[in-house]
């Protein structure tokens, strides 16, 4: 089978990885959690978790019905490290919602055109009208970290962005949209792992891209990049909500709590959408890099 940019994450598993990242990896068996300072050492029961995923699920439709019913504007923006999950995460969400009144937003690279706009132009039009709900798959933040990691962006471009985003996002808040801000977190052994199970799945290979590839030797730059935008854009009216997400099963139970418990909406079973394992989901003081 060939391999995706020519094997170039088995080699750096192989001869690049940290040594602890690659003990972890090696040592680590299926359904044992990497990192050390992960609460948790095995991953939710599946029983457990599909039981849970269930119930929630249910209330993510009553959250739906309230949304067409009532003309709210829910806003989720899912932000956070390559292969943290959240495209898995993403899926479960509206796994049995109307994709009339949900829909997804993953954009690619600017146009040309879109280059000499207003940064967050491309993104306004995208924002939920009454009765929807948008998922974004990753926003407006790739300024704050991607493009900054990569030099896709001057500094003073990157510096413009976090001065203008406070206004921007007070603007959504104020206009009465129930905006949520998630950033799945996953440790750097268990980053590796999921970027080497794709590699040899070709039914997943097409998740890789060569930011993955490049990024594998930017984990610090990355890390700074994410402290960075944490002290900048974490505020009263649009704060983080850091998910640690080395176990995808409670990772995704998190998120779903943590957007659900916010939102009052009709026929809520508050035992069911409660608020999220405090262990592995918080504000940014949570992150663990």
């Amino acid at each position: 089978m060939t391999l995706p940019f020519d094997g170039a994450i088995s080699a750096f598993y192989k001869n690049e990885a940290p040594k602890e990242v690659r003990e972890a990896i090696a040592e680590g068996g299926k359904k044992d959690i990497l990192s050390e300072s992960y609460p948790y050492d095995d991953r939710m029961d599946r029983n457990e978790y599909e039981d849970t995923l269930r119930a929630l699920q249910i209330e993510l439709v009553k959250l739906q019905a309230w949304v067409k019913d009532s003309g709210a504007r829910l806003c989720v923006v899912f932000e956070g490290r390559d292969a943290a999950g959240k495209g898995g995460t993403i899926k479960r969400f509206r796994e049995n919602l109307n994709p009339r009144v949900v829909k997804t937003v993953a954009l690619s690279k600017p146009t040309e055109k879109e280059a000499t706009q207003w940064y967050f132009q491309r993104y306004v039009e995208h924002l939920p009208a009454g009765g929807e709900i948008t998922l974004f798959d990753r926003s407006w933040y790739n300024r704050a970290v991607v493009e900054h990691v990569f030099d896709f962006c001057t500094p003073k471009q990157r510096a413009h962005f976090f001065q203008q985003l406070p206004e921007f996002e007070n603007m959504l808040v104020d206009e009465g949209i129930h905006f949520v801000k998630l950033w799945l977190n996953v440790g750097r052994a268990e980053q590796l792992r999921r970027f080497l199970s794709r590699e040899g799945d070709p039914l997943k290979q097409w998740k890789l891209s060569w930011i993955d590839v490049e990024g594998l030797n930017r984990w610090d730059e990355y890390s700074a990049a994410i402290a960075e935008t944490f002290e900048k854009t974490h505020r009263p009216d649009a704060p983080w909500t850091v998910v640690r997400s080395d176990d995808k099963r409670r990772a995704r139970i998190a998120a779903m709590r943590a957007v659900l418990c916010g939102i009052d909406y009709a026929g809520k079973d508050k035992d069911v959408a409660c608020p999220p394992d405090p262990n592995i989901c918080g504000g940014p003081d949570i992150w663990d890099v």
